[in-house]
């Protein structure tokens, strides 16, 4: 066994702290989102669009960039996306409409792009396979303790100033991020690879007209031609995609990595688990300030009993991967997801707060169980010397569940409330809780919020009911899917000033 990096764990830190300006621009921003409704007049669909700019973009040149990475130097990855994503929120603080934010924030997708798969890449690079989901354990604790400062510091922004100075967080870290990282992470480099422009153009355009059609259904209707005409584009795009990425000399993403069971079931299991989580977590930022109505520093701390159970499980999901394997791991994890859910599915309109957090302790409890698992395994699955690409394919799978979740679960979501609203409750206040809300309060119509406020409560329960189902599927993927692999021999990457050693490669 080769002597480990001696600063892994310093760099490890450096990793977190820059990975913390994505993290806390996201959960901020869903914090935020009531205030964009109501100083930028935001639409539902608006907020639906600023927040899939950014996952579109990002999760479209996530393979591109980690090959870019792998080429040029993954710590030259890491910064450019820190540059990037700082640079881009200077510019979203001074946004004036819904449309200027919406491209900001896929200029922030550009540099998140970068960023992620460099901290992950890096991670692979400096720990060996004894170590690496212990790394990526403290990693997602560290990432779930900026998650749970975010949301309060944006809070307490939020109550003080304009709703662009919750963008002002990352600013600071970025920076540090920087110095950080060029001070004292060694440079890596895999073998020299083509970026896959068209690869990453199909993929991209595919993705977005997939999420367009999905939007439009719940906007339009199934017979709208936004509806069919984003299936349509999305279905030639993708299939495209997926040839191309078969007969090109050097692809983004390899279909041959697919034939690896345990490459194809993490991968999965980790798209089922973000679909399943990600359009129900946007919903209940809104369920915590307009249905409850706290204040957006106290809709932020609502969420600590989540974020102190994933990072107590994450160590819990590292012991039960070593003892009983990652299958167990992962699928248990998947299970409590489901569970939550299933909590959140009985949500009524008198149940306040403390149903919601019950819910909230059990999904953290399942994420922090199945996620070093799952992404250990994934990552253990691929050529270390691809380490960039392969990072990149572990947030793209990520980022794909995302997209299609905040799409797909936030059209349901529309769909049931404005389904439970009265007929003559008027196309506004039918189409958002946020405006009838409003509609509400200048006229002083104490029954039409109730009114909202009931129909959104029903819209959640019976959009978390998804995320049952994803969460008990993914689980079923990965017990049938998942095999425990055998260790062999492998050649790591060369870091500048570190020799390259063989290393054992495998999962339990």
């Amino acid at each position: 066994m080769p002597t480990p990096h001696p600063r892994r764990w310093l760099i490890l830190a450096v990793l977190c702290l820059s990975l913390l300006v994505v993290v806390i621009d996201n959960m901020v921003l869903n914090i935020a989102i009531p205030a964009l409704i109501r100083d930028l007049g935001a639409s539902q669909a608006d907020i639906q669009w600023i927040i899939d700019s950014y996952i579109l973009v990002f999760a479209g040149l996530l393979l591109t960039a980690g090959s870019l990475s792998d080429r040029h130097g993954r710590r030259r990855g890491l910064v450019t996306g820190l540059v990037m994503f700082g640079g881009a929120s200077i510019l979203a603080t001074v946004c004036q409409t819904p449309g200027q934010l919406i491209a900001v924030r896929g200029l922030m997708g550009v540099g998140a792009a970068f960023l992620m798969p460099g901290t992950l890449s890096i991670l692979t690079t400096v720990f060996d396979d004894s170590e690496r989901k212990k790394a990526i354990a403290i990693w997602s604790s560290v990432l779930m303790l900026g998650a749970l400062g975010g949301p309060t510091l944006g809070g307490l922004l939020l109550e003080h100033f304009w709703w662009g100075s919750v963008f002002l967080l990352n600013i600071p870290i970025a920076v540090l991020g920087i110095v950080a990282a060029l001070a004292i992470i060694p440079e890596s480099r895999g073998p020299a690879s083509r970026p896959d422009l068209v690869g990453a153009l199909l993929s991209t355009v595919g993705m977005a007209a997939l999420v367009w059609g999905v939007i439009s259904v719940a906007k339009d209707g199934w017979s709208s031609t936004n509806t069919v005409g984003g299936f349509v584009v999305a279905v030639v795009f993708l299939a495209g995609f997926a040839l191309w990425e078969r007969r090109v000399a050097e692809p983004m993403l390899p279909m041959s990595l697919f034939k690896d069971r345990n490459f194809g079931g993490a991968s999965l299991s980790i798209v089922l688990l973000s679909f399943s989580a990600g359009g129900v977590m946007l919903a209940l930022t809104q369920y915590l300030q307009f249905v409850l109505g706290y204040g957006p520093m106290k809709a932020g701390l609502a969420f600590i009993p989540m974020l102190i159970t994933v990072v107590a499980f994450n160590g819990i999901g590292v012991v039960v991967d070593r003892k009983l394997g990652t299958r167990v791991a992962v699928a248990a994890g998947l299970l409590l997801m489901g569970a939550g859910f299933a909590v959140l599915a009985s949500l009524s309109p008198a149940d306040g707060y403390w149903k919601l957090a019950v819910a909230l302790v059990v999904m953290g409890a399942g994420s922090g169980t199945a996620g070093p698992a799952a992404y250990g395994t994934l990552l253990a699955a691929l050529p270390p010397e691809r380490a960039g690409v392969g990072s990149a394919v572990n947030d793209t799978v990520q980022q794909v569940g995302a997209a299609l979740s905040v799409a797909v679960l936030g059209s349901v979501l529309t769909a049931v409330y404005r389904s439970a609203m009265p007929a003559d409750a008027g196309e506004s206040a039918r189409n958002s809780i946020g405006d009838a809300l409003g509609i509400a309060a200048l006229d002083g119509d104490a029954t039409l919020a109730q009114q909202a406020k009931d129909a959104f409560v029903d819209a959640i329960a019976a959009t978390s009911i998804v995320g049952v189902v994803g969460g008990v599927a993914a689980a079923v993927v990965a017990v049938t899917v998942l095999r425990p692999k055998k260790q062999a021999p492998i050649e790591v990457t060369t870091v500048e000033g570190v020799r390259g050693d063989t290393l054992h490669s495998g999962v339990s």
